[in-house]
């Protein structure tokens, strides 16, 4: 006897959307990466909105630091450590997977690009993408993407839930670190289109893995 196949982590009626938006994401992680290649400046847009944003006074400054918070390795962790403990209490291991994945192949992705774009802030520290932005866009995708299911949503309703959920942490994360200094506004940008990019194809890929891994076992039992 066979138990019931694990949900799949990218719904179905979801992929050609996402699929479209992840190619769209990554051609604009692509063009921004070749137009500040080597920069060690704000660019044109960055300098009409960056004076909106930068330098942000109390209380909103704690708002920025606790947001920036959860970018850092300490707040990363916890949140990765709450997502995956909800999935396993959730007996949904395909998601646990996923979001362990899911975030280390973001993380690497943009540590990646920035060693490749070489675009510097505050005298020699890598800019592009922003990481925290990344971070906390993929996490905030996932946990959408995973919500489809029980939630019972159809393409159009799961599709803007998942994009709600990357505009609400990508600006979020993206303000924070622009008022705090820590990034230009296309830096942002960038990071959450990577985790644009990011999300869907690894969510496709655990998804892969895991069905083969299901028919060679099912195999092995006939």
């Amino acid at each position: 006897m066979t138990g019931r196949p694990a949900p799949a982590v990218l719904p179905p009626s979801l992929r050609a959307w996402l699929g479209l938006i992840a190619a769209l994401a990554t051609l604009m992680v692509v063009v921004l990466g070749v137009l500040y290649v080597g920069h060690d400046k704000p660019g044109m847009v960055d300098m009409w909105i960056q004076p909106a944003m930068d330098g942000v006074r109390p209380p909103w400054r704690s708002v920025a630091l606790a947001m920036d918070f959860c970018g850092e390795p300490a707040g990363a962790v916890t949140l990765v450590v709450a997502a995956v403990t909800g999935c396993l209490l959730l007996r949904r291991p395909r998601a646990a997977v996923l979001i362990v994945v899911g975030v280390c192949m973001t993380v690497g992705t943009t540590t990646l690009l920035k060693h490749l774009v070489g675009r510097t802030i505050h005298g020699g520290y890598l800019s592009y993408p922003s990481g925290h932005t990344a971070f906390l866009t993929a996490l905030a995708l996932m946990v959408a993407l995973l919500a489809i299911g029980p939630l019972g949503l159809g393409r159009t309703a799961g599709t803007l839930l998942v994009l709600a959920a990357a505009l609400v942490a990508g600006t979020a994360m993206g303000w924070a670190q622009v008022a705090l200094g820590a990034h230009y506004p296309t830096d942002v940008l960038g990071g959450w289109c990577t985790a644009l990019a990011v999300v869907p194809a690894t969510a496709w890929l655990v998804d892969r893995m895991a069905d083969r891994t299901a028919d060679a076992g099912r195999r092995e039992r006939r």
